[in-house]
C-alpha cells in the first residue's frame, strides 16, 4: 500500500510539473529551463546515490550518458509543445501514448515481437488519438505533432533505458540521466540566441516548484513506489498523470477542453488500460 500512495503521489506531482513548466516557459526560453531544471534536480538526487557512483564502469556511464541524450532531446520537444500549447491535457494524453509506442520501437530495434494485448490495444488508441487532434478537421497542429514526436523519443527512452539498468540501481540511473539532461540542455542553450527576458519572483517561483517539487520528488517518489509494487499495478497508476493534467487545467488554469477532445483522451485511458490489464493474460 505504501509503494501504492508513493506512485500515486508521483503522478500527482508530474500533473504539476505540467502546470508548473507552462508557467515558467511563458517568460524563460524553454531549453535554459530544460538545462537548469534538470541540472538542479540532479544535484537533490545525488546525496541519495552518492555512494554508488564509484561502482559504475565506464560502459556503464557511456551507455547511461546515450540514453540521458535521448531523453534530453525528447525533453527539449516537449517543452517547445508546451510552450505553445493552447491545451496541456491534451498534450497529456498524447504524451501518455509512450506506453503504447514502446512494443513497437523495442520490434523495430531488438525484434521483440509485440503480445496480443498491443495488437488489441492499438486500434483503440489510435481512434482516442484521431479524436484527441483532429478537432479542426483534418489539420494537425504543430503543438500536437510536438507531443507525438516526444512520445516517441520517450519510447524510445523507455525501450533503452530498460535493456541497460541491469546491476545499475534505479536512483542511480535516474540521477546520472538528469544530469546528462541538464548538461546538454545548457550546452545547447549557450548555442542559442534568445531574446532578452525578464525573471521574475512569479517565474522562480514556478521554477523551484518544477525542479524540486515535480523533478527531483516526483522521480524520488516513482522510484520508492517502483521498487515495491509490480509492474502492472504500477503502470495502471501511472496512467493517472493525464487525468490529473486534466483537472487541474481546468480547475486551475481554466483551460476549456471541447467534448469531444475530453472523449479522445477517456478513449486512449481506455486503451492505456487494455493494454496493461491484457498485457501477461495474452502472450
Amino acid at each position: 500500500m505504501r509503494g501504492m500512495i508513493y506512485l500515486i503521489i508521483a503522478t500527482i506531482l508530474a500533473a504539476i510539473g505540467w502546470g508548473a513548466s507552462k508557467m515558467v516557459v511563458m517568460t524563460i526560453p524553454g531549453d535554459i529551463f530544460i538545462g537548469t531544471r534538470f541540472l538542479l534536480a540532479s544535484f537533490v538526487l545525488a546525496p541519495f546515490c552518492f555512494k554508488q557512483f564509484r561502482t559504475l564502469t565506464g560502459k556503464q556511464i557511456l551507455a547511461l550518458s546515450g540514453v540521458g541524450l535521448v531523453l534530453s532531446f525528447a525533453l527539449q520537444v516537449w517543452v517547445y509543445a508546451v510552450s505553445i500549447t493552447t491545451s496541456l491535457a491534451e498534450g497529456a494524453f498524447i504524451m501518455s501514448l509512450a506506453m503504447i509506442i514502446a512494443p513497437i520501437i523495442s520490434w523495430i530495434l531488438f525484434r521483440n515481437k509485440p503480445n496480443k494485448a498491443f495488437w488489441i490495444a492499438l486500434p483503440i488508441s489510435v481512434l482516442g488519438m484521431i479524436l484527441l487532434t483532429l478537432g479542426n478537421g483534418w489539420k494537425l497542429e504543430a503543438s500536437q505533432l510536438g507531443f507525438m514526436l516526444s512520445a516517441l523519443l520517450l519510447s524510445m527512452h523507455f525501450v533503452l533505458n530498460k535493456r541497460i539498468i541491469g546491476a545499475i540501481t534505479p536512483l542511480l540511473s535516474i540521477c546520472v540521466q538528469l544530469f546528462i539532461v541538464g548538461l546538454s540542455g545548457c550546452l545547447y542553450a549557450s548555442l542559442n540566441s534568445h531574446p532578452s527576458f525578464e525573471i521574475t519572483q512569479h517565474a522562480v517561483f514556478w521554477f523551484l516548484i518544477s525542479t524540486i517539487v515535480a523533478t527531483a520528488i516526483r522521480y524520488l517518489a516513482q522510484t520508492l513506489g517502483q521498487f515495491s509494487v509490480n509492474i502492472e499495478t504500477a503502470s495502471l497508476i501511472m496512467i493517472l498523470e493525464p487525468v490529473w493534467t486534466l483537472v487541474l487545467s481546468i480547475s486551475v488554469l481554466h483551460e476549456v477542453v471541447a467534448p469531444q477532445k475530453l472523449i479522445g483522451g477517456a478513449v486512449i485511458f481506455l486503451s492505456l488500460f487494455v493494454y496493461i490489464k491484457l498485457s501477461r493474460r495474452l502472450k
